[in-house]
Formats: C-alpha cells, structure tokens, sequence
C-alpha cells in the first residue's frame, strides 16, 4: 500500500489546470452548485404535458415529511377505482388510518422476529437487519394491501392528517428505540428458559406500550364512520355506520387484490424467478412479500396494457436519480454532470444494485403513457409531494429512465404471460434480509 506523494499532487494539480475549461466549469459550479450547472434544459423538448394513453383523475395528494409513498400509491390507485365506479375523482382516503395500522402490525412482527432469532448473537447479520428496520415507515404495495385487508380503509375526513403523520421522524424514533430495547428484553426472556406463554404476555404488554405511543401521536382509528360525499355530477350521497371493512366489502368488492402481481427489474438477481422478502412481511397471518424478477421489457409492456385498460400502475424506483421537483422532470440526460468533471461514472443497473448505488427509494403512480406506433416515449407520473412541484404535482418520465430506475411495478395477472403468471403462483425463493432487490 503506498501513500499519495507530493509529486503526485502536483501532477494531478498540472493536469488540471491543462485544459481551461475545467476553469470555467469550476466557475460555474461553485456559483450556481452542481446540478444547476449540468443541468440540460433541452429535454423540454421531449418531456411535454400530452400523453397518447392519459387516466382522468383528480388532484394529487402529499405525504409531507414522511416515507409513507408506498401508501399514498397504494390508496391513490383505490382512490382512482372508487372514482372511477363512482364518479367522484377526487375522493381521497386516509393515509394516517393506515399508518396507525402498520405501526401496530409491523411492531409485532418485530417481536416475533426477536423471539425466533433470540439464540442468534446480537450482532448476527439478520438480527442487525432488524434491528435496524425497527420503527421504519418505508414499505411497499403488498404491505398496504395486507392492511387494508386486515383493517379496510376510511375517507380522509374520517382520521384526518395530523403534525406526526406529516412528520414522523419524532415518531419513528419513539418507536425504534422502544422495540431495540424490548429485543434485548425478549432475548434475555429467551435465554433464561422462559415459557411460550411468559413471551407471549410481554409481547402483548410491549405491543399494549406500542398502540398507546401510536394513539398519543396520531390519535384512535375510527371503528366506525358515516360515508359522506357529492359526486361530479353534484349528487349526494349518504351512508351510516360504516366499518372500515365493510366499506372495503362493499365497494370494493370487484376489485380483486389478489390479482396483481409484483413484476421487478434487478438484473443482479436471476430472471424469471420469484422472491420473498421474509424481512417486509408486516402482517403476521397476511400475505407474503413478493417479486416476481423479470427484464425491463416486461414491466413497460404491462404497465401500457393495464394504463389502457382503464386503471393506474404502481411502480418502485429510484427517485432522486436525474429528477427535477421544480419541473417534474425525470430524464437520464437530466443533470450531466460527467460532462462537467471529464469523468465516466455511468453504471450497468446490476453494478449499481450490487453495489449499493442503486435501490427503489420511492412510490408513485403510472397514470399516462405517450406512445408512437408502439414505440414508448415518455410516462405521465403522479406524485405524493403535493401540487407545488412538477406539472400541478405530475410529472413526465422518459422511457430511458423508466429502464434505468424502475424497479417495480404492481400489475394484474391478465397483462403478464402463461409462464409468468405460472411463476408467480408458485414457490418463492427467500432472500436474505441485505439482500438488495430494488
């Protein structure tokens, strides 16, 4: 191993200053910051505001300071269909009710994991891994839908926004410190040689501890609430005494959950295979966390087809890569900055997954697509970070983005083929909780 020399520093320093133009890029970069600097507003001429395949839909929704994409993406495609069936776009549901929810649900897998793996050291790779998901608010769409199976959904209005849904970093910190300390309490339970009951009573007395930090921070879930709106052609409607369940029952009742199919992109893992994520399954008795693992191809070519038949598309990407909020701009070509340092960091998807570069950060909403004779050229996306930025909170994806930082897309069955939806319906490969998958 050697050290950087004196003469080294000059060299670089000489090469530098050898070419004039690194003079006026440094200029440019320290005035303005980087990603002023590099930006390319050519892609205007590609990124407009018209789409060949275009869903009618209401406003956009903002999650604020949360990590509650996932969510929002999901009740944003529910939202959609419930408008849709019953003329009245923008209805909205809330997402604090179901925040509460996965708080609750995901704290108890927590538990059980600490049991299971209490005979592990504590600094084994998987306890670590849950050690350090522990009061998280990030997920995915089969994790909502295992809520909204289990605990339906409310209008808004029903439990409505408050300071600590639209800011959980208070929250999650609560709540990440009282489950690391319950492990260790759980481990010490274990080792002593405590009965299944005896564990089970402090589960039930540390998950107690959890719903009163969840109530004091985002208040009760309703039990019950009366359906009230006016629809776009300004008829009333009125229902009483709703459960959350029933609602779902009721009028979602021919939206089959069990339907859509998770189609990912990582080509660092093998194609046409399908993987379970043991550390994402929130719901204990729910549904496993799922991916079917397929090329690039096919999640563009399904997420057309379910755009044309009428419903949105879900879809995991990279979100800060190449993205714009003021214009709503997400484009490969966006920010050059390898143009402003002379350098080459461009990456192949699987380097970038496997080295960490590269994993899904967020959630949004396929509603449009722009096509010519079948080639795809740009996607209309709604966003969950409100109206200010983007296009009134809509934004336009070029297809080389789509290729470069989605990593899912949630899809129902009729828009995959024979062999995938075979695949997708049989046994799963478990991966490791570090395991990156997009």
């Amino acid at each position: 191993m050697t050290v950087i020399s004196d003469q080294e520093i000059a060299d670089f320093s000489a090469d530098f200053n050898t070419n004039s133009k690194n003079q006026v890029a440094s200029r440019a970069a320290r005035r303005s910051g980087l990603l002023e600097a590099s930006f390319n507003d050519r892609v205007s001429e590609r990124l407009n505001h018209v789409f060949s395949t275009e869903l009618d839909v209401g406003g956009v929704t903002d999650q604020k300071h949360s990590g509650r994409c996932w969510e929002f993406a999901t009740l944003n495609v529910l939202r959609h269909y419930f408008g849709k069936q019953n003329k009245v776009k923008d209805f909205t549901f809330s997402q604090a009710y179901n925040f509460f929810w996965d708080k609750i649900e995901r704290a108890n897998a927590f538990y059980n994991a600490m049991i299971r793996l209490a005979d592990k050291p504590l600094n084994d790779r998987e306890v670590q891994s849950w050690l350090a998901f522990a009061g998280e608010d990030g997920g995915l769409w089969s994790m909502a839908i295992n809520l909204v199976k289990k605990y339906g959904v409310v209008p808004s209005y029903a439990m409505p926004e408050s300071f600590n849904s639209n800011n959980t970093t208070g929250l999650i910190d609560s709540l990440a410190r009282k489950e690391r300390k319950d492990a260790i309490a759980l481990r010490k339970l274990v080792s002593e040689g405590s009965s299944q009951d005896e564990l089970e009573k402090a589960k039930k007395h540390f998950l107690n501890e959890v719903y009163r930090m969840v109530s004091v921070a985002l208040g009760e879930p309703p039990k019950k609430f009366d359906l009230e709106y006016r629809d776009d052609d300004k008829k009333y409607h009125l229902e009483r005494d709703l459960t959350p369940c029933e609602f779902v029952q009721k009028y979602f009742k021919d939206f089959k959950f069990d339907d859509y199919v998770v189609l990912s992109n990582c080509p660092n893992h093998e194609f046409n295979k399908l993987y379970h994520m043991p550390l994402y399954d929130n719901v204990d008795g729910g549904d496993q966390i799922k991916f079917l693992n397929v090329p690039i191809e096919y999640l563009a070519q399904a997420a057309v087809a379910q755009l044309k038949s009428g419903d949105a598309v879900i879809f995991g990407n990279d979100v800060l890569k190449q993205m714009e909020r003021k214009t709503g701009y997400l484009d490969t070509e966006l920010y050059q900055t390898d143009k402003l340092f002379g350098v080459d960091t461009k990456m192949s998807k699987a380097d970038r997954l496997a080295t960490g570069e590269g994993f899904a950060t967020h959630d949004m909403t396929l509603v449009g697509v722009d096509e010519d004779h079948g080639h795809i050229r740009k996607w209309k996306v709604e966003n969950s970070w409100g109206d200010k930025y983007g296009h009134k909170g809509f934004y336009e994806m070029s297809q080389p983005w789509f290729e470069d930082y989605v990593y899912d897309v949630v899809v129902r069955k009729e828009f995959l083929t024979d062999e995938q939806v075979k695949l997708a319906e049989g046994p799963a490969i478990d991966l490791k909780p570090w395991d990156n998958i997009g």
